[in-house]
């Protein structure tokens, strides 16, 4: 008897549903643009493509879920959905709420034109409700760009309505953003959060008693926008002092605050999603830091501390402790105020603009020209330590302090310290002065505008080349000194840069560290 073989190449629902010219696998003609590609009549699967990590992976269960607790249809079908383009990779929960109104407008229950006209982004929760997401604000530069709407989570929509132009709508569930874009119940347009001034909760320099030199250079330094480096032992004042050093920036310009806020978003560390802080931020990492958490970096690039410091303070504690490594990825950003991260399928530049404060000891034992305790260490020793700040990463450090330690005696004879405010207005006239005749701080002069801006008559020209030649400073030395020094005349109120300013710039050149 002849053996029947089975046809394999046609399905029984295949033969009965024979597909239309123009239509998809559901009958429908044109199908929907975007996310949700294809519907076959199969078992109820999803199926996501172009590169997606395991967050974009596991919106399948979070976008079912979704859909079935919101009281929506979820279609007993096999759903393939494409992230193009093919070759970028997809990371976040972001396309949750985009695939899921994908997945609804498929079914016929939602305008297909109302999605393509509105930029969607939010992650599920398993009960339909919506939560913020990472990035809002660059979103929302993103629609602004497309002359876009944008729909975004409740918890995002603040943050988004930052960017002047864009209609910002936030759902707080699934169900709210189907009903908008059907037009059943239109949601109201999120109104720009106001702006949120510094508060007066930041530490105060009436704390910290005596260190006239130490806190004389901290006021040249946020003054002019000068990286500054504290040597001294244990206990002598030098964190105290950078940690109050954000009490003396004046606020930042709102286009300021907006960059900020863009780079803390995209790293999602934004602390108030309901205003703009003006508040310059301050990072203080620890020395166990690794190299891609200071500069930025990892598998799917991210902003790092310097970055996340960008319009503001970068502090790093026990300075040498760092890795040598990492210590020389700063000397980019410390020149040029960016980072540029090079991975094989992207470049990515991210802003950093920061002002350095590092504070280290004067020797591996930290007792180093103590008065009360004497250093054990040998001049090997100290030589060694000293040399893991190399000359190049030094040569970008416009300040270096000693900060001694006072004994008690130093202490209780030291008069009242002055309070932050003074300083902070002597720094915001500083600023003004800056501002009213090159636009920016002292410490991003460059090239010809140092020239024009920082000019020496015969006298301190004479001085501050002496000056050079005998500390043997480079060209980069050589300007850094004329910046400096145009911060000190702008904080005496003059016009000119004198030689006593110049001579109290030379003060705070870096020497041999491992000296004392």
């Amino acid at each position: 008897m002849a053996r029947r073989t089975p046809h394999l190449g046609r399905t029984a629902g295949a033969a009965a549903h024979p597909q239309r010219p123009g239509a998809d696998r559901t009958g429908r003609r044109g199908g929907l643009p975007g996310r949700v590609a294809l519907i076959r009549e199969s078992a109820p699967t999803i199926t996501l493509v172009g590169l997606p990590d395991q967050a974009v992976s596991e919106a399948r269960e979070r976008v079912r879920a979704a859909v079935r607790n919101a009281g929506l249809p979820f279609p007993a079908a096999r759903i393939t959905v494409n992230l193009a383009p093919a070759d970028l990779r997809k990371e976040g929960p972001l396309y949750d709420l985009p695939i899921a109104l994908g997945l609804l407008a498929a079914q016929d229950l939602l305008p297909a034109a109302a999605l393509a006209g509105t930029l969607v982004a939010g992650e599920l929760a398993l009960d339909g409700s919506l939560r913020p997401i990472s990035g809002a604000v660059n979103l929302a530069l993103l629609a602004a760009q497309l002359g876009l709407p944008a729909l975004l989570p409740l918890g995002n929509a603040p943050e988004a309505a930052l960017i002047e132009g864009v209609p910002v709508f936030g759902a707080s569930t699934l169900a709210e953003a189907a009903r908008h874009l059907g037009g059943s119940h239109p949601l109201p347009v999120t109104p720009p959060p106001e702006a949120q001034v510094p508060d007066d909760t930041l530490l105060d320099l009436a704390d910290l008693k005596g260190q006239s030199g130490a806190r004389r250079a901290l006021e040249i330094a946020v003054a002019g926008g000068h990286n500054l480096l504290m040597v001294g032992s244990p206990g002598s004042g030098k964190t105290m002092l950078a940690r109050r050093a954000p009490g003396l920036l004046p606020p930042l310009t709102r286009a300021e605050a907006l960059e900020v806020t863009r780079i803390h978003s995209a790293a999602g560390l934004l602390a108030s999603r309901g205003r703009l802080n003006l508040g310059a931020p301050f990072r203080a990492p620890h020395h166990t830091v690794s190299d891609a958490g200071l500069i930025g970096g990892g598998g799917v690039p991210r902003p790092g501390e310097v970055s996340l410091a960008h319009r503001g303070l970068l502090f790093l504690d026990e300075f040498p402790e760092f890795s040598r490594k990492a210590l020389e990825t700063l000397r980019q950003p410390l020149e040029d105020g960016t980072v540029v991260i090079s991975r094989a399928r992207a470049t990515v530049q991210y802003p950093a603009r920061f002002q350095l404060i590092a504070a280290m000891n004067p020797c591996p034992c930290g007792h180093l020209g103590d008065p009360e305790k004497a250093c054990v260490c040998t001049p090997s020793e100290r030589m060694r330590y000293a040399a893991r700040l190399s000359g190049p990463l030094l040569d970008r450090i416009d300040l270096t302090v000693r900060v001694p330690r006072l004994t008690v005696e130093e202490l209780t004879r030291a008069p009242e310290p002055e309070p932050s405010a003074p300083v902070r207005s002597r720094v915001a006239a500083a600023r003004e002065r800056m501002l009213d005749r090159q636009g920016g701080r002292n410490a991003d002069l460059g090239g010809q505008a140092l020239r024009q801006h920082a000019p020496l008559a015969a006298g301190p020209e004479g001085f501050a080349r002496a000056a050079a030649k005998q500390l043997g400073l480079t060209g980069r030395g050589y300007d850094r000194l004329l910046r400096v020094a145009r911060t000190v005349a702008d904080l005496a109120g003059s016009s000119e840069i004198r030689e006593a300013h110049l001579a109290e710039a030379v003060t705070y050149r870096p020497r041999d560290l491992g000296t004392g």
